[in-house]
């Protein structure tokens, strides 16, 4: 049996809106199956998922200098797999904490 892997919640704006519609969106591991996935959202956070979808974003190409002259090289960011995972009905996760409320004297 394989360790088990860990996910990370994803936390932009995107995935801010996704969670009010019961999606959440995770980084996972670029080597992870959606089965695997599952069962690590389902053990950490003990919640029922209902659906999931992944997707590989491709690093971009980056431009860097090599020297005043010398013409600039280029490299690639890492690759990174997102997991927009579906919960089931009634179960949530805090992800996005909801700050509290100063008191105003």
């Amino acid at each position: 049996m394989k360790a088990p892997i860990m996910v990370t919640p994803r936390i932009s704006e995107k995935a801010y809106a996704q969670a009010q519609n019961n999606v959440y969106v995770f980084n996972v591991p670029l080597t992870a199956n959606k089965q695997q996935i599952i069962a690590a959202v389902t053990e950490q956070y003990g919640v029922e998922v209902v659906n999931i979808k992944t997707l590989v974003q491709s690093g971009k190409a980056v431009r860097y200098s090599r020297g005043k002259r010398a013409y600039p090289g280029t490299t690639h960011r890492k690759d990174t797999k997102k997991a927009y995972v579906t919960l089931a009905e009634g179960s949530s996760i805090q992800v996005f904490d909801t700050p509290a409320e100063e008191e105003k004297k």
